[in-house]
């Protein structure tokens, strides 16, 4: 029996991979894999994540080869007898001590300098304050006077009621749209003034590559620039345990041209004014 144990690995090796085939057909490697986004930043991170990924999948491959030759090649079916010898080699403890360090180090410089990026909010060009509630939030544009709630849309918290009757897969972008969404130019240095109300929050999209907490009391911030060319709608969550409805806080950006983003404010002004007049 020992004799065919390399085709019985062999054999178990490719039951493995048959399991794995339908998971692959089914999620592509982008659903699986962290999203390169529509900011520098953004694809910045992701090109660390990768560089790292690919170390660790270096490393995986020769310290598992190693082990699986050494089964193999010195199985007991081989004639293989164990040396209770144990062999000190300063040469070999040297270079397993050194190659870590400078992978390390590979590692470490690109990290310090996304880091860095990551807190550089100089140079912005609009700021943007929000604010968590439970389970809203609210934003306010600092340099233009601007400020409005931004809830889950009605559509979805019909839906999301007990016995509404509502089947959720005919309501669009269900859970992950809102009433008023915020609204920003493309191509343009954006700062939030993040903090909460109540309890912690944490504004996150995904596209962007940044999530902060909001916490009361507190203000942090982050900043993002979306690419000239990239504007759409853009879908992020409350990433903080905040409440019953945490699941029910999502977060929508519109990145609109900037000559768009200019008749937006004036249309907002211009609302604001009507209503105190009334």
């Amino acid at each position: 029996m020992p004799r065919h144990a390399p085709s019985s690995l062999s054999a178990y090796i490719a039951l493995a991979l048959g399991a794995l085939a339908p998971l692959s057909a089914q999620a592509g490697w982008g659903d699986l894999n962290m999203t390169p986004g529509v900011t520098a930043l953004s694809k910045e991170i992701y090109s660390l994540h990768m560089m790292v990924f690919f170390w660790c999948v270096a490393i995986g491959i020769f310290v598992f080869g190693w082990m699986i030759w050494s089964l193999i090649a010195f199985r007991k079916s081989a004639g293989a007898i164990p040396d209770v010898t144990l062999l000190h080699s300063t040469k070999v403890e040297i270079i397993w001590t050194i190659i870590p360090i400078i992978i390390l180090i590979l590692m470490a410089i690109p990290a310090a300098r996304t880091l860095i990026s990551i807190e550089d909010a100089r140079n912005t060009e609009l700021t943007i304050k929000a604010t968590g509630y439970q389970w809203r939030w609210q934003y306010t544009y600092l340099d233009d006077d601007i400020s409005f709630f931004s809830s889950l849309d009605r559509k979805s918290n019909v839906a999301r009621q007990l016995q509404s009757g509502i089947d959720p897969n005919t309501v669009p972008n269900y859970l992950r749209d809102v009433d008023k969404p915020l609204v920003v130019p493309e191509d343009t240095k954006v700062r939030m003034l993040l903090t909460a109300q109540d309890v912690i929050h944490a504004w996150w999209v995904p596209e962007f590559g940044l999530k902060k907490d909001a916490i009361p009391g507190n203000i942090n911030e982050l900043w993002f620039k979306v690419e000239a060319g990239k504007t759409g709608i853009y879908r992020g969550q409350c990433v903080e345990l905040c409440g019953r409805d945490h699941g029910f806080m999502p977060i929508v950006v519109k990145v609109v041209s900037k000559a768009d983003y200019k008749i937006w404010v004036a249309q907002q002004k211009a609302a604001r004014l009507a209503a105190n007049i009334l």
